[in-house]
Order: structure tokens, then C-alpha cells, then sequence
């Protein structure tokens, strides 16, 4: 059985300065600042832009030199770091990708951005992309948010790589 993704979910850029990136992804190039957040568990710093319905990119700054988005700084400097596919249940997306013989970073899903359930595919198993599976967290139809969200806007699908 296939992973069969629903959407290209968004596009990781790697940045040293989220504030920096901010204001070029929002101020040149008139994307809309949707959710930040810090995640601590994770070494970053991190915020979601959109440039429609359905486009956006993350900008991942390190918050220490042992986070993950630090040491791909230290190596590859700013620039794409991962392509993330929505899947409507990431542990069924990973088991399907290891039973295709792709290997996962964790054995079970972590949490991302705004509560999402994520994992990742080796990029040595994907032609050295690093390929996110991200499932968003349920949305409540109540007028309150998911746990875990900081409010309904910024409720959004994404994730972001952890150690």
C-alpha cells in the first residue's frame, strides 16, 4: 500500500534569523504571517507563512547550536530543508513507507507545529530529500481549537523536524 499524501503540506527553509526571514517571505514577497511558535522539544523557532489557499512555507530558525535546523545551518547554510506531504494518519503513512523499505526517523510519530502528528522519511531512502508526513490535528467544530493550538487561525497542518 502506497503512503498516498493528500497535499503538498508546505516547504522547510532553513533560516538564522527568523525575524529576518519574516519580514522577506511577508514584506517582499507579500506572504501573510499565519502561526509562530517556539518549540523547545524540537530547538526551534518557527513560523508558517501563506501565499494563498494551500501555499505555504516554513521558516525553522535554531533556537541552540545542538538543534537540529542548527547543525543543517552549519553544513548546507539557509535554504530548503524539507518537503513536507499531509496524510490523513501519519503512523499508517510510515507504515507503508517502511513496508516499502523506506526508513523512518522514529519508530512513532512526534508532535510538530500547532499539534500535528509528524514523522519523517530518510532522505537517503528518498533521493536525499528530507520527506516530512504530517497529519493535522483535529480541528473542533465548536469554536474552540485543538489542544495544543494556539487559536484557530493558526490551527494550520505543518510540522517541523525533531532530534
Amino acid at each position: 500500500m502506497p503512503v498516498q499524501p493528500s497535499a503538498i503540506d508546505h516547504v522547510g527553509i532553513a533560516v538564522p534569523d527568523l525575524d529576518a526571514a519574516i519580514a522577506f517571505y511577508t514584506d517582499t514577497l507579500g506572504g501573510r504571517l499565519a502561526h509562530r511558535e517556539t518549540n523547545p522539544a524540537q530547538g526551534v523557532q518557527e513560523a508558517m507563512i501563506e501565499f494563498g489557499p494551500g501555499a505555504q512555507v516554513q521558516l525553522l530558525a535554531p533556537l541552540g547550536p545542538d538543534s537540529t535546523i542548527a547543525k543543517f545551518l552549519d553544513r548546507n547554510g539557509p535554504g530548503l530543508q524539507q518537503l513536507a506531504l499531509r496524510v490523513p494518519d501519519v503512523q499508517v503513512a510510515a507504515q507503508a513507507a517502511r513496508a516499502a523499505g523506506v526508513r523512518t526517523l522514529y519508530d512513532e510519530p512526534r508532535v510538530g507545529t500547532a499539534g500535528s502528528a509528524i514523522n519523517f522519511l530518510h532522505p537517503k531512502d528518498t533521493g536525499g530529500v528530507l520527506v516530512e508526513l504530517v497529519q493535522p490535528a483535529p480541528v473542533m467544530h465548536s469554536g474552540h481549537d485543538a489542544p495544543g493550538a494556539a487559536s484557530a487561525e493558526s490551527a494550520h497542518p505543518s510540522g517541523t523536524m525533531v532530534k
